[in-house]
Formats: structure tokens, sequence, C-alpha cells
């Protein structure tokens, strides 16, 4: 066998119930400086992108709204999803208020941005400890570099700000327990993923599933648990589609059941699907075939294959994040194992594939958003985009304001802000459009299309962008 896969016995992984014997001297600290740089990564392209105002869509605005509302003890109304849409109707992520103390002391978008920085980063954490325990240090940190820069994460941060960057640090810890016979801390990990996200519970389903069958000899009850969780975190995700979300929505149902499709839905889009599958696989040097925690990964390439919105299919965006821990632990489980295997290729194989997935990780990011760091020109606030907020800042506080994007993310915070054709009934003071394209012409003509009761005038102008105002 190859010694270096082998863990050593300062890394040893200890037997559940037993501490390290590790001088504290002597105890790895590469994981944290990792996450502490990933952190510092991370947080420079979320700020810098929202600094340049290039928000990617307006997610960042509606969960601004929503913690807004958290951080003065109110229900989270998110008006963006339509005047007094309830989040918990829209989709169930109460976990979101737990940034609702950050955000009364730093009222910003930027709270939301650093705060999912920090949580990715955390996560980087439970995996450089669990493939170094597998694998010895230098395996391990390569492993959790090629996680901490994998393009799942990557485009995630990228992405303005989404609640799964709560699910990502909880899976990693939850897969770090279990790797480590952790039965009971890997469960309890796993339970509050059913209050991040509707479909998370499938996935604390899965956690559960891969205990019992890893505990079914060495912790029978364990085992049981795991059982026990999985029918939890099954039942927790059917309660909360058919009862607890339709009890918030205004409809009485759950919106996003239009974009499940029964019926061919599987085939369409397959060359789609097949990249993706590649682009979550490869980096594994499929090896992660062999590990059975690739089942937590399940529920979430399930639901997204079979629905018949296209844009849930391909690697844009951040769906994938809850996948990367995923899949780089199941990486290292692998190799840890196929370094016990009699065939000598096999072993071979897996001794490489730690430092070649960090180094495909190191490539791929050049072309990926981290990227951005080595461009001097991310780093400034460009004359147009001052110009622009000089514009919006005429706006006043507490005002109704309906808006595109390109506005959303300076208004959220002392605004009530409407999505542009949304407003259901209400006639808003202003009207903030990013028009650099042209999209809405002539945007008085545009305005008097979406409210032909009300008159308006144009406020100012600035780089594409324009304020109208109601008349009296």
């Amino acid at each position: 066998m190859h010694g270096a896969l082998l863990a050593t016995p300062e890394n040893a992984m200890p037997g559940p119930g037993t501490a390290p014997a590790v001088p504290a001297r002597r105890r790895n600290r590469s994981p944290h400086a990792l996450a502490l740089a990933l952190f510092v990564a991370y947080t420079a392209v979320s700020v810098l992108r929202h600094r340049r105002m290039e928000t990617l869509s307006w997610d960042l605005g509606i969960f601004e709204q929503a913690i807004r509302a958290y951080s003065r003890l109110q229900a989270p109304i998110a008006d963006l999803k339509g005047p007094g849409t309830h989040i918990l109707g829209d989709h169930f992520s109460p976990v979101t208020a737990l940034l609702a103390p950050a955000y009364r002391l730093f009222p910003s978008p930027v709270t939301l941005l650093v705060a999912q920085s920090a949580l990715f980063a955390l996560s980087a954490v439970p995996v450089a400890r669990a493939a170094g325990r597998l694998l010895g240090r230098a395996c391990g940190l390569a492993v959790a570099v090629a996680y901490g820069l994998s393009w799942g994460i990557q485009r995630a941060v990228d992405f303005d700000f989404h609640e799964i960057c709560f699910a990502v640090p909880l899976i990693a810890f939850s897969l770090e327990a279990l790797l480590r016979g952790r039965w009971r801390a890997a469960l309890m990990c796993a339970v509050p993923l059913v209050l991040v996200k509707e479909d998370l519970g499938l996935t604390a389903a899965a956690i559960g599933l891969v205990v019992a069958w890893r505990a079914r000899r060495a912790a029978p009850r364990s085992a049981l648990c795991g059982l026990g969780l999985a029918a939890f975190g099954t039942a927790a995700t059917l309660l909360t589609l058919t009862v607890v979300i339709p009890a918030f929505n205004t409809t009485g149902g759950y919106d996003y059941w239009a974009k499940i499709d029964g019926g061919l839905s599987p085939f369409a889009g397959a060359d789609v699907k097949l990249r993706t599958l590649a682009w979550l696989l490869l980096p594994t040097g499929l090896i992660a075939l062999r590990s059975p925690l690739l089942l937590v990964a399940l529920p979430t390439v399930g639901w997204r294959f079979l629905s018949a919105d296209d844009h849930y299919w391909s690697t844009d965006w951040h769906y994938s994040a809850v996948l990367m821990p995923v899949l780089a632990l199941a990486l290292a489980d692998a190799v840890r194992t196929a370094d016990r295997s009699r065939r000598p290729w096999l072993r071979a194989y897996a001794h490489r594939l730690p430092a070649c997935a960090a180094g495909a990780a190191l490539a791929l990011t050049t072309a990926l958003p981290l990227s951005a760091l080595a461009d001097p020109a991310a780093y400034r606030k460009s004359a147009a985009v001052t110009a622009v907020e000089d514009l919006l800042a005429r706006i006043p506080d507490g005002a109704t304001v309906e808006a595109n994007v390109g506005p959303i993310s300076r208004l959220t915070g002392r605004c009530r802000v409407l999505w542009v054709g949304n407003a259901r009934g209400t006639t808003p003071d202003f009207i903030a459009l990013d028009n650099r394209s042209g999209w809405a012409g002539d945007p008085l003509a545009y305005a008097r299309r979406l409210h032909p009761e009300a008159r308006y005038r144009q406020a100012g102008a600035a780089s594409g962008y324009v304020v109208l105002e109601r008349r009296a």
C-alpha cells in the first residue's frame, strides 16, 4: 500500500467517543488557515461585485427584505415577490432569521454577503479535517483546496446571497462526523437542514440512510437512529410542501410544483444534464462513485434533473454548492478504501487523485469567479456607478419603489421595493429602472402602461438608469 495515503499516528482517526491524542502544539492548523484565506477571497469577490453594481438577480434584495423584517421582529415579508408576500410561503428557510442580529447592527446587503462567505469558508474546516484524518495532512489539504476552489462553491459565492449557504457547512460537519464514526453528531448536524430549505429534508434523510448502513454492525442503535432521521427528513419535506408553505402562501399551495414535470423531463436537456454530471464527477476522477457518501447527493441531483425548468440543469448559479462537500468527502472516503485494494493499479490511481483534484481546481479557477481578484478593474468603482448611486440616493427613505435588478440592492435596506410589473395594484412613489439596454423604451410611456391611473415625471437619469417620481 502507499503509506502516504494511510493516516499517520498523529492524524489517525480516533474511535467513536475517544479524544484525539495529539498534543495541542502539534494539532493541524492548516484547515483554519485555509478557511481564513477562502473567507477573504470569497468576501472580496462578492462584496466587490456588489460595489460595482453587478448584482446578478433579485435574490439579494428578496433576502434582505426578509432578514430586515426579522431584525425588526416582524413577519418576513418580501414585497419583491409581490406586495405583502410572506417569504415562508415561497421557500421554507426560517434559518435566515439567524442573520437578523447582525443585520440589525449592520443594516446592509453587504452583511448578508459577508455572512455567506463566512459560512462557505467555514465548511472547508470539516472537509480538511476529515480528509486529513483519512489520507494524511498533505493529501487532506489537497482535497480541501480542491473543495474550496470548486466550481460549485465559486458559482454560489458569485451569485449574490442564498439560503443554501447554511446547508453547506451543516452537510460538511455531518459527513465529517459520519466518517469519524461519531454517529450521533452526524445525525444532529443533519437535522437542521429541514430549516434551510424545503427539499433539504431529503438530503438529511439520505445522510440518515448512510449512517444506518455504516453503523449497522458496530452500533445497531445508531443505525436505527439513522433510519429514524431518514423517516423524519422525508416526513418534514412532505409536511413542509403540503402544509407549512401553503399555510403562508396566499394561493394556499406551493408555487414551484409547476416546475416539476413527471413526463419526459428526465430525457429533456440530456446533453446539459450529462455535462453537469461530468462536471460533478470528473474532478473526483470518478472514484467518488465508490463511496456510499455519494448517496447524499442524489436528492438534489434528482429534483434538479426532474424539473421542467432548464435553469436547474446546468452548472450555473448556486444550485450545485450543496453537492460540493459531498463530492469532496466522497473522494477522500473512496481514496482511503481504494488504498486497501489488492489491485495495484487502483491504489496507484487513488494515490494521485488528491493532488490532481487540487491542481485541476487551481487551473479551472482561471476561468471562474475568483479569477476576478487578479484583475485591477475589479477593485475600482467607476464614475458611472457613482453617478447611479447618487441618483438613487435622491429617493427618500421609506418610499415605495418599483424597480428591476439594477437598483434593487441599493434600495431594499431603506425603501419598500416592488418588482417592476408586479406591483399588483400598488401605485409606487418612484419607479427606478436600469434601462441601459433600452428594454423599457421610453420610460415615461412604460410607466403609463404600468400605472395608467398615475402620472410620473422624470426625476433624474444617469448612465442608463432612470428614476421616475409620481406627481401629486
